[in-house]
């Protein structure tokens, strides 16, 4: 079967929605399909192209099986929500011009967008009719929701016009998917019936759950440390994330010599983050650079405290995937989300973590606190995230039934042969599960 991706981010980008779409790619890829992706030039989370892909309009490339289509997308230096609907767009636009020349001579038989950008759905019916194929919409991110639940964008027509796309997205997919339970009932709540609604869940990857519970002794010299109690963030740094609750914590455990707070990766407001800190003096937090995988595993070893921060607005919108890293990586969380968030549900029912209030530094400060004094906690709560993630989110099974569900989508109206290879691999899907009670 020919498998048609459509999303903004691929790899080399090495976070967010990237590595899950290069992973589900890349798995099509190795069961014997035939899979193309239309997407932009990496550009995320430092939201700068490197340099090997500057000036280029198009690009093509192959990687472990997977045809890679580029086209040219507008990146701002500085993210607003004008630049960042000229962003979308302009991908929007250059995206479907290529995938109609493109499927002029190399139709597929399937469509899969990932959306944001919201507008992909509109390129997805396009193409759908076009090619007369079914397509699935993925979402990850509930965007006009965040949107509008994180005062990006003021009530009026152009939220009306984002809900009227939704759900006209929604309408004309042959199925939709999305990441957790609460997403889904969302999703449910717009008016879609829950036979169209399914889950294609995010995974561990496998190295995660060897990450030792101690260690990282050289990533912390080489960052000037000693046997300080590391609180670490790592990931996007952007609105959702509300980071500020992390410098207010910091803030007030200044002259606590014995907590050392950490703030990995990039995003949109790094850079307003690190004018706070140097303006406030706090020396107890250290900015550093996205790391390269093996470095952040070491990460991972040597953090002692892992922090998952969200506004107070952000609830059953998003679920983000370093969740399911951190976890498989045994490490003790501390989450500053809503109590109502599929994070906190999700850390609850494992064990695995502290929910406080969000956007409530001395909340956060107190729990960390209470987990530094006490150790043996720390390491408890670590091992139940991690056990949670290996039944949850053990990546063969995530994606044989991915396959599945493409596979059935596709075989509507096409032949036997395609409809068999569904109903076997769904079969081989549940011997599997069977075999793992």
């Amino acid at each position: 079967m020919h498998i048609a991706f459509l999303g903004i981010n691929y790899w080399p980008d090495e976070t967010g929605i990237a590595p899950f779409t290069t992973g589900r790619c890349e798995y099509l890829a190795s069961r014997g399909h035939r899979v193309t992706i239309f997407t932009g030039f990496p550009y995320y989370p430092e939201w700068r192209i490197p340099e090997r892909y500057r000036r280029q309009v198009l690009n093509r490339e192959e990687k472990n099986g997977v045809e890679i289509l580029r086209s040219w997308l507008y990146v701002p230096s500085q993210v607003n929500a004008p630049r960042r609907i000229l962003h979308e767009a302009s991908f929007v636009a250059s995206s479907v011009i290529r995938a109609v020349a493109r499927g002029v001579k190399h139709r597929p038989d399937l469509l899969v967008v990932t959306t944001p950008p919201l507008a992909l759905c509109l390129s997805a019916i396009v193409l759908s009719r076009l090619w007369k194929i079914p397509f699935i919409q993925h979402v990850p991110d509930l965007q006009p929701d965040a949107a509008r639940d994180l005062g990006m964008l003021r009530p009026g027509r152009l939220m009306n016009l984002l809900y009227r796309i939704e759900r006209l997205g929604y309408r004309k997919a042959a199925l939709v998917s999305t990441l957790t339970e609460a997403m889904r009932e969302k999703i449910l709540s717009k008016g879609i019936g829950p036979e169209k609604v399914t889950l294609f869940s995010d995974w561990a990857r496998s190295e995660l759950f060897q990450v030792p519970v101690a260690g990282g002794s050289e990533l912390r010299r080489s960052l000037g440390l000693g046997d300080e109690l590391l609180a670490v963030h790592a990931g996007n740094m952007g609105i959702k994330q509300g980071l500020e609750v992390i410098l207010g914590a910091a803030e007030k455990s200044r002259h606590d010599r014995s907590i050392k707070y950490l703030l990995v990766g990039d995003g949109s407001v790094r850079e307003q983050l690190k004018r706070r800190a140097k303006s406030a003096g706090l020396e107890n937090l250290i900015f550093v650079p996205l790391l390269p995988d093996g470095r952040f595993i070491d990460l991972l070893a040597a953090s002692d405290i892992s922090l998952v921060t969200q506004q107070k607005s952000v609830a059953d919108i998003v679920f983000p995937s370093k969740v399911i890293t951190l976890m498989s990586s045994a490490r003790a969380i501390i989450a500053s989300v809503s109590p109502g968030s599929e994070v906190a549900r999700v850390l609850n029912e494992a064990d695995g973590g502290v929910v406080v209030a969000p956007e409530d530094p001395d909340a956060l400060l107190s729990a960390i606190l209470a987990l530094r004094d006490d150790p043996e906690r720390r390491t408890r709560l670590g091992a139940n995230a991690r056990t949670f993630a290996q039944r949850f989110w053990e990546k063969q099974r995530t994606l044989s039934m991915l396959e599945s569900h493409l596979l059935r989508v596709a075989a509507g109206g096409k032949s036997s042969t395609m409809i068999k290879t569904a109903a076997l691999s769904e079969a081989l899907i549940a011997n599997s599960e069977e075999g793992r009670q």
